[in-house]
């Protein structure tokens, strides 16, 4: 039974991945995973991994993949409504003992518009919830095993169902909001020439006069907030 539950879980990375090349909303993701990889973060995370940490906030499950193959599965808590977890793919940038308030152990991720990380917690009854404020929680025995497992450089994938950002549907995107839809935009608006600015998943000024730019080169209302006709226009597609 085991088995078959990681063939069917590795089947779904497989199809989730397949998805990626073909829809235009998630061929963002595409565009900034190779953006991400020809960035060079730190020489921390030069080192080679075989390992891979695959995480499913919809199953509160993280999976981890040694050379291709499920060795390790654990129940964890991810980020609340508020505070979400990032999605998209990130490596391990940091390790260290933070303490008892993080299960003593912490592995934070390079997320550009915040401090994100994967941790023990003092709140076990939170485990299997949208409970934290965007890290990735795990029970304190499990932390420290996954810790002891993977080094620096270890990439994080961090997917919501099959639709990544979108799975629920557009926001509404107002300056001074981050997250991983935010990001989306900005390369979309940089791969049509708009955006000049630094792809942080935060929307600043720079975002703002690109959106600006957009709407009214696209005969939309012109305004801070990206609707989701604006969304449309930039060729997203929402999923039903």
């Amino acid at each position: 039974m085991g088995g078959e539950v990681f063939l069917r879980k590795k089947l779904v990375i497989v199809v989730f991945m397949s998805v990626i090349t073909v829809l235009s909303s998630i061929q963002i993701y595409k565009d900034y995973m190779y953006e991400k990889q020809m960035e060079d973060f730190s020489e921390e995370t030069d080192k080679k991994s075989d390992f891979l940490i695959f995480i499913e906030i919809e199953d509160k499950t993280l999976y981890l993949l040694q050379d291709g193959n499920c060795v390790k599965k654990y129940p964890i808590a991810s980020g609340a409504p508020d505070t979400p977890s990032p999605l998209g793919l990130w490596k391990i940038v940091n390790k260290g003992d933070w303490g008892e308030g993080f299960g003593g152990r912490w592995m934070g991720l390079n997320v550009p518009w915040g401090k994100y990380g994967i941790h023990g917690t003092t709140s076990p009854r939170s485990i299997g919830w949208a409970a934290s404020h965007g890290c990735i929680r795990m029970y304190n025995k499990d932390v420290r095993e996954l810790y002891s497992m993977v080094p620096h450089g270890t990439p994080v994938v961090i997917v919501n169902g099959p639709f990544g950002p979108f799975g629920r549907g557009f926001r509404n995107i107002e300056p001074g909001d981050r997250g991983a839809d935010v990001m989306a935009i900005q390369l979309r608006l940089k791969e049509l020439g708009y955006f000049k600015g630094w792809v942080s998943g935060i929307y600043d000024d720079d975002l703002k006069y690109a959106v600006h730019k957009f709407q009214k080169d696209n005969n939309l209302p012109v305004t801070n907030t990206v609707s989701k006709a604006a969304w449309e226009k930039m060729g997203f597609i929402e999923f039903e």
